[in-house]
């Protein structure tokens, strides 16, 4: 299997418009287009029934410490984490891109629902991540692109995998996430393909 973007090039930065924040000189983030990018793929292995994407960033702090604190820098040996920013699954073994915008556009406060135009949309990891905030708490589905903490010394990398499974239906309940869907296709992988992009929003990350 081979997947490609034309939004932004294998191992390189994803723009601005395809996160959900960016760097802003007076209040360090501000919010962006969050368009989903476009994705194409080829070489599906014979038997496939269906689809899933899976959109992790590895590199998130491992402790909430100094996350966006004035005068306060989040250090790059910190011990990292997973978080998922786009679930996606059960998409037709016929389909071959997802063009940019199509599955995900714009920041919504609380979050987007469940329900999306192909496939089954799992929540992300935006979920946890807003539980305790008032404006923005609620379940986030889909896409909503990168938004690393703006004081993090370490460029993150976000990495899309698209899967080939021997199920039409993949057996994850309702308001699924991330790590749920890597667990549920175990068994069911015909072949698998990887994409990564790169995003930092402090200027001087490295």
């Amino acid at each position: 299997m081979k997947l490609t973007s034309e939004s932004f090039a294998n191992g390189e930065r994803i723009p601005e418009k395809n996160a959900f924040g960016k760097h802003d000189a007076e209040s360090h983030i501000a919010l962006t287009d969050n368009e989903n990018p476009h994705l194409a793929w080829s070489d599906v292995p014979e038997g496939t029934k269906s689809l899933a994407l899976v959109v992790c960033d590895p590199d998130v702090p491992s402790k909430p410490d100094d996350v966006n604190q004035e005068g306060r820098t989040v250090p790059a040996d910190l011990p990292r984490v997973d978080f998922y920013h786009w679930v996606l699954v059960d998409l037709p073994a016929e389909a071959a891109s997802i063009a940019e915008g199509e599955l995900g556009k714009g920041v919504v406060a609380r979050g987007k629902d469940a329900q999306g135009p192909r496939g089954r949309r799992g929540k992300n990891d935006y979920t946890g991540w807003f539980a305790g905030d008032a404006d923005m708490a609620g379940d986030y589905f889909g896409y909503d692109g990168p938004c690393p903490p703006w004081n993090d010394e370490i460029v993150h990398h976000y990495n899309f995998t698209l899967y080939a499974l021997d199920v039409a239906k993949l057996d994850v309940a309702e308001g699924f996430g991330g790590a749920d869907v890597v667990k549920a296709i175990e068994g069911h992988v015909l072949g698998q393909a990887s994409y990564v992009g790169t995003y930092a929003i402090n200027p001087d990350a490295k």
